[in-house]
C-alpha cells in the first residue's frame, strides 16, 4: 500500500531539490529518497519529527521557491500524521 501523502511530500521535495543548489540540494534529495521509501512502508511520530526538523533547516537556509515546496511537503507530512495513533 502505498501511503500518498508521504508520495506527494517525496514529490515536493525533489522538485524543491532540483530549485537548490550544492549541499541543500543534496539534503533535500535524500529527503525526496527518504519519503519514497517511506511512502511505500509507512512510518511513525518519532522518524516524522526527525525529518520536520531537517526540513525546517533546509527551509531556513534556502530561497523562496524552494521553501514553496518545502512548506508543500511539509502541509503532506501533516495529512499523514493526522492518519496515525498516539500524540
Amino acid at each position: 500500500m502505498v501511503h500518498e501523502e508521504l508520495q506527494r511530500a517525496s514529490e515536493e521535495l525533489q522538485a524543491a531539490a532540483e530549485a537548490a543548489d550544492g549541499e541543500e540540494r543534496e539534503r533535500l534529495e535524500g529527503q525526496a529518497e527518504a519519503f519514497a521509501k517511506l511512502a511505500k512502508s509507512g512510518t511513525d511520530h518519532g522518524r516524522l519529527a526527525r525529518h520536520e526538523n531537517a526540513l525546517r533547516e533546509i527551509k531556513a537556509a534556502t530561497g523562496e521557491t524552494v521553501g514553496e515546496h518545502v512548506d508543500a511537503a511539509m502541509a503532506s507530512i501533516t495529512a499523514y500524521r493526522e492518519t496515525l495513533d498516539g500524540v
